[in-house]
């Protein structure tokens, strides 16, 4: 067999060193979600109109360019309904944002392109992993164009994006996030224990999961329609439990919950506690399996999250603080997935999960 030259001749596996790379991509998918928070919050993401992953990379540098960038801007709906007389100083502070949020989502597929290729190139992959490690970089693929599908609904007939793109392209981010903690995980397991073998989710802790996703769905609906500032205030909505004439008649049930911002603020409110029991389930059996950080994790992350949440409703949407609640929820997110896969990796066969 032909052998490159430089290359082992044997495989080396590297779990724990490629484990924890995994979790450095994933740490830079948390920073990608908190600046994408700000970018939604400042109304920044409609600032760039154009998508070039590769050119794109480098930003406008002269004042002509600066001036055809602010002026491509202008042409677009949101400009024209809130925001002319901005000045190009304007523009360059939410352009700034949106070229972040770019930039960050270049330098994770850039990064986690090297490490691939180093450890494939060292044969330091362990058997069984490469495939997941070529599915969590298409994966990300798949986000760049997910993220441009969102600011394209933006760019010709609406004032901001399309509130469902926005959660397809939050829940995206987070399964990717949400892969590499569990494969990483794997990884670790691997490298205490050579016969190890890939934690299985098991069936509540997938309840749970797809719970707090659906609460993150209703968050980012809950960004997307702005329906934060519609009441801020708590646990009523102003001087009512559900406001009157909150739910438009005209509607159907699951246009009310998608499109309706008071239902989609009331439903995100209370599926909150529901998000809280799922959680609080796993953390009790992830303790009773020997895992008391990940239980801890758990519990002080949802204590922490919904205390965000409420303290972005009192402060009216105060900018740190409702960043602060969408890191969070992906923080609780990891720590979910540590939850979980504890009660389906080694050493859970002695506790029964079902």
């Amino acid at each position: 067999m032909l052998r490159l030259p430089g290359r082992p001749a044997t495989p080396r596996p590297a779990p724990r060193v490629f484990g924890a790379w995994l979790l450095v991509v994933a740490a830079l998918v948390l920073a990608i979600v908190i600046v994408g928070g700000i970018t939604r919050l400042t109304e920044s993401g409609l600032s760039i109109v154009e998508w070039d992953p590769i050119l794109g990379a480098v930003p406008p540098l002269s004042h002509a360019q600066w001036q055809a960038a602010f002026d491509g801007y202008k042409a677009i709906p949101q400009y024209k309904a809130f925001n002319q007389g901005m000045t190009l100083e304007g523009f360059q502070h939410i352009f700034f944002w949106e070229y972040l949020h770019r930039l960050i989502a270049r330098g994770i597929g850039t990064v986690l392109l090297a490490v691939l290729a180093v450890f494939w190139w060292r044969r330091a992959i362990p058997s069984g992993y490469g495939m997941r490690a070529v599915a969590i970089f298409l994966l990300g693929a798949l986000q760049g164009v997910v993220g441009w599908w969102m600011v394209y609904s933006g760019l010709q007939f609406r004032t901001e994006v399309s509130h469902i793109r926005l959660a397809v392209h939050l829940l995206t981010a987070l399964l990717i996030y949400s892969y590499l903690i569990w494969t990483a995980l794997d990884l670790f397991a691997l490298a205490r224990n050579p016969a190890a073998k890939p934690a299985r989710l098991v069936p509540l802790a997938a309840v749970a999961i797809a719970i707090l996703a659906l609460q993150i769905m209703l968050g980012a609906f809950t960004a997307g329609l702005r329906a934060g500032y519609a009441f801020a205030s708590w646990p009523k909505m102003g001087d009512d439990w559900f406001p009157a004439g909150g739910w438009n008649a005209g509607w159907s049930t699951l246009r009310n919950l998608v499109d309706n911002p008071i239902a989609v603020q009331f439903v995100h409110r209370w599926w909150a506690w529901v998000a809280l029991v799922g959680v609080a389930a796993i953390a009790r059996l992830a303790l009773k399996a020997g895992s008391g950080r990940a239980a801890t994790a758990m519990v002080v992350a949802v204590v922490a999250q919904i205390l965000l949440g409420i303290a972005t409703l009192l402060t009216g949407v105060q900018i740190e603080i409702a960043v602060a609640h969408q890191a969070m929820a992906t923080i609780l997110l990891g720590t979910l997935i540590w939850g979980s896969h504890t009660l389906g990796g080694e050493g859970a066969s002695n506790h029964k999960v079902s």
